[in-house]
């Protein structure tokens, strides 16, 4: 079985998705007014119910709804800033997020594919589109930032990755800071010292225009990059359906982990709950988000758990003294210790599943 269909039988879900007839809005004049597959207008109080419950945005147009209640997509439509939004069901949601994280033990195995591809790309001779998406990947698994897009840049002024502008990026010799105002109006001001990345950064922005990340075509055109070519690139060379946003989920389980290697075994339980609340404010600061978008979405749940419950200490002890890989294609000791971690959960896992 596949993760999705696994998924799926788990929450006695049916796969469903907008390609097929659902459930359409009209506006009226008390609000909004539903109707079935045939055009008929719905005066069903369940459903009605059903469709209340999501509170799906006035302002959202071509509005799909599933006809089933347990399809495992409820609704779909396009926001003001014409991007397709999704509304799933809460135990597809909720199970989805909790198969992500399972998800990191199988990133970490490819992390070293994925540096030697990187590496390789990066060595390019020409300034074309892989080697600056190498650079920009590079940048990312550096700073953490947001991969960004340009709705978000033309509707509130925000940057991610892929929108960088020169004016962000300020270089002096191995030294890069990067200042610009991401997701939410939240400051960002990054200091970075890495003359290899520095290097390859320059070269970017020395391209003439204002977007940092432009590359030349074949023809000698220059073109920008964007988070979908990022998000691509990142599934091409992992070999796998990894996005930019599965980078973002190993690193900030693997910062927790070293924030936790930094303090001492205690025995009080309320002592290492703070530690854990020190943990999300460091971590969230590092992604630019808040604590508790932090501890939901980018860092491994039983992680936490096991270090409030006392059972992390094992694991610790391996983080103190974090050394450089060998090679740049290499895992890190700190991320060989969340591997190792990460396959003692997945044991555990399947042997619950199992009883």
């Amino acid at each position: 079985m596949s993760d999705t269909e696994l998924l799926l039988d788990e929450n006695n879900l049916v796969y469903l998705t907008d390609s097929v007839p659902g459930i359409t809005r009209k506006l009226e004049k008390e609000g909004f007014g539903y109707l079935n597959q045939k055009g008929e207008k719905i005066n069903d109080v369940k459903t009605l119910d059903r469709i209340k419950k999501m509170v799906l945005p006035p302002a959202w147009q071509n509005v799909w709804i599933a006809p089933k209640e347990n399809a495992h997509l409820q609704a779909t439509g396009i926001d003001q800033a014409g991007r397709k939004q999704y509304r799933y069901h809460e135990d597809w949601a909720r199970s989805r997020n909790e198969n992500k994280f399972y998800r990191l033990l199988e990133f970490g195995k490819k992390i070293p594919e994925f540096r030697k591809n990187l590496q390789k790309d990066l060595r390019r001779r020409d300034l074309d589109e892989r080697k600056v998406l190498a650079i920009s990947i590079s940048l990312m698994e550096k700073t953490l930032i947001r991969i960004g897009n340009e709705s978000y840049k033309q509707l509130y002024g925000s940057y991610g990755l892929s929108t960088l502008r020169d004016k962000h990026i300020k270089l002096d010799g191995n030294k890069m800071r990067l200042s610009f105002k991401g997701k939410k109006g939240v400051m960002h001001d990054i200091d970075l010292n890495d003359r290899t990345l520095a290097r390859l950064v320059k070269k970017c922005r020395d391209i003439p225009g204002q977007e940092l990340f432009q590359y030349y075509t074949p023809g000698g055109d220059k073109k920008s990059i964007d988070s979908g070519m990022i998000n691509r690139y990142i599934k091409e060379i992992t070999c796998c359906d990894f996005t930019a946003k599965d980078f973002r989920t190993w690193f900030g389980t693997l910062e927790a982990l070293r924030f936790y290697s930094q303090y001492e075994s205690t025995e009080l339980e309320s002592k290492r709950k703070k530690v854990t609340l020190a943990m999300l404010d460091e971590v969230s600061s590092k992604l630019g988000n808040t604590r508790t978008v932090c501890k939901k979405y980018y860092v491994f749940p039983p992680l936490i758990a096991s270090y409030e419950g006392g059972l992390l200490y094992p694991y610790l002890k391996k983080v103190k003294n974090i050394l450089p890989a060998a090679a740049e294609t290499a895992l890190t000791i700190d991320e060989k210790v969340l591997l190792s971690y990460l396959k003692t959960e997945r044991k555990k896992k399947e042997l619950a599943k199992a009883a």
